[in-house]
C-alpha cells in the first residue's frame, strides 16, 4: 500500500503537539466524567465515522464569473485520488471518494479501483453530470436533460446515468446520486406537470438498472441555474418521487440546497421518520448554494443536524446514510479546505454524542423550553478537539493536520510533475 504522506513526516510533526494534547485530553476526560459519558464507548462511536471526499473537491472550483487555478491541481482522477489520499492520511476519516462522470471517465475502471486501493481508499456513491454539455456531444442539455421536451435527449441522459451505474459497479460503489439543473428561467417556458412526468419516466428507467444492493439518491435544489422554476426544487418533491420509485430510492440533503433560513435539521428529522434519508452533501452557505467549507458560517446548525441524526441512531431509526463533503474552492487550497471541513463535521458529530438524549426528551415533554435549550448548548460548548486529536494520534494521523500539510510543501513538490494551470474562461467548473 502507498502512503501519500510519509509516516515519519506525520510522526515528526506530532511530536510538537503531544504534550499539549495529553494535558488537554486529561481535562476533556474530567469534563465528560461529569456527564457520565464512557470514554471507550465514545471513542468507539467516533472511530466508526467516515466521510466521502468529492473527486472534484481537490481541484479549484469557481463561480459563474471566474476561476483562479492553483498550483499543481490534479489533471485527472488518478491525481485526484493522490490528493484525496493526502487528506485521509492526515485526518483519517475520509477513506472513500465519490467520483463524478463524465468528468472522471477513464479507459480502465479496474485499474482506477486498484489505484485507489493502493492508497487505502475505496469508492463511495457515483455522481452523474447532465447539467453541462461535454466536448463532442451531439445533443445539448441547454433546455434540460431527464426532463427535456426532446425524447431523444431524455434518452441520452438516461443512458449516461445507467453508464454511471455500470462504472460504479466496477469501482465497488453502491449508489448513484442524481442532481438536475433542469428547470425554467421564464414563466411559460415549461409545463410543470409535464416536466415532472418526464422526470419520473426517466428515473424509473434508471431505477430498473440498479443492482439489488444499490440505492439511488435524489438531490433537490430550490434554484440555480434555473431561477424561475426547478423540477426537483424541494425535499417534498424529492420525497414524493423517491416514494414512487421504490425502496432503493432515497433523498439526499445538500446543506446549501435550501432557501435562506430554512430549518434543515427539521427536514432531516422528517426524512428520517419517513425512512427516506439516504445521504448528505456537507457544505455551508450564506445566501444559497455557496459551497463554502462546512461549519464556516453556521457551525451550530451543523451540530443541530447531527443531534437529529444521533437521536435517531440511538433509536435505530436508520442505517446506511452516505456522508460526503461537497464544496468548491476558489480562494483556498482545496486540500486545506477539505481538511477543515472534515474536522468541522466530525466536531459537530462528537458534540452531538454528548447530548443527554433521555434528559432532553424529558425536558421536552415537560415543556421546559430553557432547560431543553440548555442541554443542547451545554454539549455544544464543550471543546471536543482533544478526543478527535487523540484518536488521530492513536491511528497514526496528524494531530494538527493543516500544520502538518503545510510542512510537506505538497503543492511545490507536485508542481514539478503537474503542469502549471492557466486561468480559465468564466464559468462554473
Amino acid at each position: 500500500m502507498f502512503k501519500a504522506v510519509e509516516k515519519n513526516r506525520i510522526v515528526e510533526s506530532n511530536t510538537k503537539f503531544t504534550d499539549n494534547l495529553n494535558r488537554d485530553y486529561e481535562y476533556f476526560l474530567e469534563r465528560i466524567s461529569r456527564l457520565n459519558i464512557n470514554e471507550n464507548l465514545l471513542k468507539k462511536k467516533i472511530s466508526k465515522f467516515n466521510l466521502a471526499l468529492p473527486s472534484w473537491g481537490v481541484g479549484t472550483g469557481g463561480t459563474r464569473f471566474g476561476r483562479f487555478p492553483g498550483i499543481a491541481e490534479p489533471r485527472n482522477i488518478f491525481e485526484k485520488i493522490e490528493d484525496c489520499a493526502v487528506v485521509n492520511d492526515l485526518i483519517g476519516i475520509t477513506s472513500s471518494v465519490s467520483p463524478h462522470f463524465p468528468w472522471d471517465n477513464v479507459k480502465n475502471y479496474k485499474e482506477l479501483k486498484d489505484h485507489a486501493a493502493n492508497y487505502g481508499l475505496k469508492f463511495d456513491v457515483v455522481n452523474s453530470n447532465t447539467f453541462q454539455d461535454q466536448a463532442n456531444h451531439k445533443h445539448s442539455y441547454k433546455f434540460g436533460s431527464l426532463t427535456n421536451s426532446d425524447q431523444s435527449i431524455r434518452q441520452k441522459a438516461v443512458e449516461l446515468n445507467i453508464d454511471c451505474i455500470n462504472k460504479g459497479i466496477t469501482l465497488g460503489s453502491k449508489g448513484l446520486t442524481v442532481w438536475l439543473a433542469d428547470g425554467g428561467n421564464f414563466p411559460g417556458q415549461q409545463n410543470f406537470s409535464r416536466t415532472l412526468s418526464w422526470y419520473m419516466d426517466s428515473m424509473q428507467t434508471i431505477y430498473k438498472s440498479l443492482p439489488d444492493d444499490w440505492k439511488i439518491l435524489l438531490e433537490h435544489k430550490p434554484y440555480e441555474p434555473a431561477f424561475y422554476s426547478t423540477v426537483i426544487n424541494d425535499w417534498g418533491t424529492s420525497y414524493i418521487c423517491a416514494k414512487e420509485l421504490g425502496e432503493k430510492a432515497m433523498c439526499l440533503v445538500d446543506l446549501g440546497h435550501h432557501l435562506p433560513n430554512t430549518n434543515i435539521e427539521m427536514i432531516v428529522s422528517r426524512l428520517i421518520d419517513l425512512k427516506k434519508l439516504g445521504g448528505f452533501h456537507f457544505n455551508d452557505s450564506k445566501f444559497g448554494d455557496d459551497d463554502l467549507d462546512s461549519g464556516s458560517i453556521d457551525p451550530y446548525e451543523l451540530f443541530l443536524i447531527f443531534n437529529e441524526l444521533t437521536s435517531a441512531s440511538e433509536l435505530n431509526k436508520f442505517t446506511n446514510i452516505s456522508y460526503m463533503i461537497d464544496q468548491s474552492h476558489n480562494v483556498t487550497d482545496p486540500i486545506e479546505s477539505l481538511i477543515q471541513s472534515a474536522n468541522e463535521i466530525i466536531t459537530a458529530y462528537v458534540k452531538s454524542l454528548l447530548v443527554d438524549q433521555k434528559k432532553l426528551k424529558s425536558l421536552q415533554e415537560k415543556n421546559d423550553v430553557i432547560g431543553a435549550s440548555m442541554i443542547l448548548k451545554e454539549a455544544y460548548s464543550i471543546d471536543v478537539s482533544a478526543i478527535i486529536k487523540k484518536i488521530r494520534y492513536e491511528n497514526h494521523n496528524a494531530i494538527e493536520p493543516i500544520y502538518t500539510y503545510r510542512q510537506l510543501n505538497y503543492r511545490q513538490q507536485k508542481s514539478k510533475i503537474r503542469f502549471q494551470n492557466k486561468p480559465s474562461l468564466p464559468g462554473i467548473v
